[in-house]
């Protein structure tokens, strides 16, 4: 049967320095990501189990599910996260991209105004996403409460920033907004480029 499996880092643990030094990115990666796979993995498991039985606990058999969401949510988070940063990053968008950010946030520095207070916004832990919304056909943003979004459930995640304190305490201590300013420097515009371009030409099938 398929499992979840964790993918490899695109790049050496000390790549993102300094704006995401190696032990940061490898206690992030190795320890925490790692968590999420194994809990998604260890979650069907135990569904499998329970769905087996001729009168499976009702109770134990949500808990089961909210579990799995929480940890293939996570899991695909950071799937995502990983590969949008390089060593080189930051700049401004172009080309389909920055003509999508203009129409819905008027430009580029407005957005990232938007994902940042969407991060320090959160009450507890979560994420800041650019995301496509299909059915609208437009960009957002939104904020993740822990690993589940908040918004449409056909929303693309196109452009994560990981708020949860362990994706920078290590590093930048309580200061998050120091975190989101590391963040912009490494981002690759070219990769969020492609994902628009992948997602903005899905519509939600069932609804047209």
């Amino acid at each position: 049967m398929p499992v979840y499996t964790l993918p490899e880092l695109p790049y050496d643990y000390d790549a993102l320095e300094p704006y995401y030094n190696a032990k940061q990115v490898e206690l992030h990666h190795d320890k925490h990501h790692a968590a999420y796979v194994k809990g998604a993995n260890d979650t069907l498991t135990k569904l499998d189990a329970i769905r087996a039985q001729d009168e499976p606990d009702p109770l134990m058999l949500r808990a089961l599910q909210k579990a799995l969401a929480f940890n293939v949510s996570g899991h695909y988070l950071h799937s995502s996260f990983w590969p949008e940063m390089t060593r080189g990053g930051g700049g401004e968008p172009d080309g389909e991209l920055a003509a999508a950010i203009k129409e819905s946030f008027g430009n580029a520095p407005a957005m990232r105004r938007l994902m940042n207070e969407a991060v320090k916004g959160l009450q507890g832990s979560g994420w800041g996403a650019l995301t496509w919304e299909p059915l609208a056909g437009r960009l957002v943003v939104e904020q993740i409460y822990d690993h589940q979004s908040n918004m449409t459930p056909a929303n693309m995640p196109l452009l994560v920033i990981d708020g949860w304190e362990h994706a920078y305490y290590l590093q930048y201590l309580n200061e998050k907004a120091h975190w989101l300013d590391a963040f912009w420097c490494l981002v690759d515009w070219d990769y969020i480029g492609r994902r628009f371009r992948e997602a903005s030409a899905v519509r939600t099938p069932a609804l047209h």
